[in-house]
């Protein structure tokens, strides 16, 4: 009698056990569930019934869609839906810690249950991984690669850590997941990893010379900080960097490189935490967040924004509009309250930091940097690794001579240089010289409306601002990357005697500004793209042997040459290019009335309007600007259909169109040939 007892009791507990469990599991989330601690439980009804879900979530190529809740049960027709949609995929991601939380729950489900589902589903998902790395060692936000910001590599809500933190149990053969892979896709494994790594130490930011963070995003390509959504701008993050410092204190026996990388982020993280000042949350009935305020308060633990500029480390905020403001409560309430804008996560970094350089015997990275005394001050050497005079082309620049009698040559070593530069009126006879124009890259990325300095800031957000005469500039790539965001200069010319040769200058609208009065450039076998105006201003400008290269159905040039000025822009043996979907692009439109613009034997593609010429709404540009053509050919050279104040020139007048005439000095001090004088 004692023993049916028995036998009752635990009956009757262990369906109350069991019933709890499931009412607990039932109000969990996904997150929380994948994260229970191993054991009986993974064994249970109601566990394999959400691995099935799990299986049945799991496209062909290997990936999971993010966001979805595998514990709640499916009708027939949701999962009639999900058998028909395994081919497609459309979703599968990394993100918010998709894919990543499969496999963690298969692992633990397949050490209880020896379902070969289980690991095969494991393995799929692994390869889809591996799949998705970039060459450059990064992983995309989705898998197959999905048009916009989900193309860069993204360190955001910790993705590309977790996708690390997997392989580097396979690779190192640990016993945290049930499930081991072969020989072989553990030495793919091996590659993904240490490819990973190597990204995120060529990820990491220098401002001014020193190593210090991460953003959320980088671009695959340059690997540089990138925007994702409207209020998720190129920054430093303080939040998504401290995992990545965790993962590179996880590798054993680490590298010189890792070891600066860390000391220079530990560095980085206590010269930007931020004392005195808490965060209160305040919540309705239902338990919604509603406001978030920031309070002063001496006795506060240390806390450190999720976004700060790039050149100085302020933190900043954001609205969906992309504008940033200095504090969180001059944002909306839908983002304060719907966004984490600050973080502690750095703590665990610097509470494991001590105990990391005790074992390895690290001393902490010198930040104070040396000034180097120069070899010889006319030749100097800008090199991202340290080994030349310079990390930083401003830096190199700002100690040059003023009016020297000598020219200064500045060699860019190839690397990618996140630097708003200004060349000012003092130093002049600088020649900028990179080592390869597709190689030695300078970019940034301010636009029209991140500057907010009113009606005029067009002209503050240039990339490279040359104020100085007597400029040269060769092997170089100088680009604004802000995107379609409005006006965004890559290149500002502001000086007289200027030759640019062999260059991209990359952007959209308002790519490249030439100005000044008088002031005459030379473009010489350069590639020049952008969508609206991307060639404008009044200088005296002869682009040779140029690609000239519309992204978008707009304007090429918007002149603003002055008036009585003999010449504004002049187009010699060059080529107009086009994307693909562009086909209605006029050749110019005066930005003043009295612009001139001339193309001289060049390929016009079929994107050029057949009209050619546009008069901005200002009839009155009609009579005063001169826009011409001579010689040219191609689909869009069509003469006879030009509108009927444009001008095709006869010989006798196109001959008037030579270099000399159009850059040659009128004073006895400048030779008069100046523009070949660089080199």
């Amino acid at each position: 009698m004692n023993y049916f007892k028995t036998i009752l009791i635990a009956v009757v507990y262990i369906s109350i056990s069991i019933s709890v469990i499931h009412a607990q599991v039932h109000n969990k989330s996904w997150e929380s569930i994948t994260e229970k601690e191993e054991g009986p439980w993974f064994a249970s009804k109601e566990a394999i019934a959400i691995a099935e879900n799990v299986l049945l979530y799991q496209r062909d190529i290997g990936g999971w869609p993010k966001n979805i809740q595998m514990q709640k049960p499916l009708s027939e027709k949701e999962n009639q839906e999900l058998l028909a949609a395994k081919k497609s995929t459309k979703g599968c991601t990394t993100d918010n810690r998709a894919t990543y939380q499969e496999m963690i729950f298969l692992s633990k489900m397949y050490r209880q249950v020896s379902d070969e589902r289980y690991k095969n589903a494991f393995l799929k998902g692994l390869d889809y991984i591996l799949e998705a790395q970039y060459d450059s060692g990064g992983w995309p936000q989705f898998y197959p690669l999905k048009k916009g910001y989900y193309t860069y590599i993204t360190y955001n809500d910790d993705s590309m850590y977790n996708i690390l933190r997997v392989l580097e149990e396979i690779k190192n053969k640990t016993d945290y997941f049930s499930i081991q892979p072969s020989e072989e896709t553990v030495e793919r494994v091996k590659v993904a990893f240490e490819k990973g790594i190597d990204c995120i130490l060529k990820t990491q930011y220098k401002q001014n010379g020193v190593l210090t963070s991460w953003c959320a995003q980088h671009d695959e390509n340059t690997l540089l900080p990138a925007k994702a959504r409207a209020y998720e701008l190129p920054s430093l993050s303080g939040k998504e960097s401290a995992k990545i410092v965790l993962l590179l204190m996880s590798i054993e026996n680490p590298s010189e490189e890792i070891i600066t990388a860390v000391n220079s982020a530990v560095a980085w993280f206590e010269k930007v935490k931020i004392t005195g000042l808490r965060e209160d949350r305040f919540y309705n009935e239902k338990g919604k967040i509603i406001d978030k305020k920031m309070i002063p308060d001496p006795d506060a633990k240390p806390i450190w924004a999720r976004f700060m500029e790039l050149d100085d480390n302020t933190p900043f905020f954001c609205d969906r509009d992309g504008i940033k403001k200095a504090t969180l409560a001059e944002i909306g309430a839908e983002r304060r309250n719907g966004y984490a804008w600050y973080t502690n996560e750095p703590k665990e970094v610097l509470k494991k930091y001590p105990k990391w350089k005790k074992k390895y015997g690290i001393k902490p990275v010198e930040t104070k940097t040396l000034k180097k005394k120069l070899k010889n001050e006319f030749n100097i050497v800008v090199t991202k690794d340290g080994s030349g005079d310079y990390t930083s082309i401003q830096e190199a620049i700002n100690n040059t001579k003023s009016f020297p009698y000598q020219r200064v040559t500045i060699f860019v070593k190839n690397g990618i240089y996140y630097e708003k530069i200004k060349i000012p009126e003092w130093n002049t006879n600088i020649s900028l010289i990179g080592e390869s124009k597709e190689n030695t890259i300078i970019t940034y990325n301010d636009y029209f409306g991140k500057m907010n300095l009113g009606r005029n800031s067009t002209f503050y957000t240039y990339t490279l601002l040359v104020e100085a005469n007597d400029f040269y500039a060769t092997n170089l790539t100088i680009q604004n990357t802000s995107g379609e965001v409005g006006q965004a200069v890559a290149l500002s010319v502001f000086s007289d005697r200027v030759v640019v040769e062999n260059c991209n200058i990359l952007g959209n609208q308002d790519t490249l500004y030439t100005s000044g009065d008088g002031n005459r450039h030379y473009f010489k076998n350069c590639y020049i793209e952008g969508t609206t105006d991307f060639i404008f201003g009044k200088a005296t400008v002869l682009f040779e042997n140029c690609t000239i290269h519309s992204k978008k159905n707009s304007y090429i040039t918007a002149a603003s040459t002055p008036k009585g000025a003999k010449y504004g822009f002049v187009f010699k043996n060059c080529k107009l290019t086009a994307n693909e979907d562009v086909t209605k692009v006029y050749l110019g439109r005066p930005w003043r009335i009295y612009a001139k613009t001339v193309f001289i034997n060049c390929e016009m593609g079929n994107h050029i309007k057949s009209d050619g010429w546009h008069n901005w709404s200002k009839p009155e540009a009609e009579k005063t600007a001169f826009y011409a053509e001579y010689k040219c050919f191609g689909e869009g050279f069509k003469p006879k259909e030009r509108v009927s104040w444009s001008h095709q020139l006869k010989n006798r007048k196109a001959k008037k169109y030579t270099i000399e005439n159009i850059l040659g000095s009128k004073t006895v001090d400048i030779d008069y040939k100046w523009y070949a004088n660089f080199k």
